[in-house]
């Protein structure tokens, strides 16, 4: 499958009015106004991060972390899959990794998410750690994440991934 960049589509940073619509947002895919990954409790309306607008509405956001060397990504939703959004907001983010001087971006998702596992692949990710369990503990902080995920699989382990800048 070709990948799809859409030309009516813009990619442009948070802005502190837009935080309201990024915690309404987190709420509305994450479940809540946090999101709990490897046992650290994150606010994406907090953080940095990109929002992608076609039409003057909101099509995609990913948010961030940036620790010395690393770039990690907290969040990213594209809300129309298969149209080139999420790929655009990946670039984004490495080209703010480059800029900032980061060697790697990083993100974790659930052992469920088989397909966010073949995306970030496809764009040149490569898995880095497994943390069993993680999710389970994650529940502790934050108990609206479900026990099962996509396609009836237990959700219960994070899985780390990485790829250089």
């Amino acid at each position: 499958m070709e990948d799809v960049y859409p030309r009516d589509v813009a990619i442009r940073p948070v802005a502190e009015n837009d935080r309201p619509t990024v915690a309404w947002l987190t709420t509305q895919l994450w479940g809540a106004p946090e999101v709990v990954v490897h046992d650290d409790v994150f606010h994406p309306a907090e953080l940095p991060g990109f929002i992608a607008e076609r039409a003057g509405r909101i099509a995609g956001l990913v948010t961030f972390e940036v620790r010395p060397g690393v770039l990690e990504i907290v969040t990213i939703n594209a809300l129309n899959l298969y149209q080139g959004i999420g790929t655009l907001l990946i670039e984004a983010v490495r080209a703010e990794a480059k800029r900032l001087g980061c060697h790697e971006v990083t993100l974790t998702t659930t052992n469920d998410n088989v397909g966010a596992l073949r995306f970030y692949q496809r764009r040149g990710f490569r898995l880095a750690a497994l943390r069993p369990g993680a999710v389970d503990r994650s529940r502790q902080h934050k108990p609206e994440i479900p026990r099962t995920g996509d396609f009836g699989i237990p959700l219960r382990d994070e899985i780390d991934l990485s790829c250089p800048v």
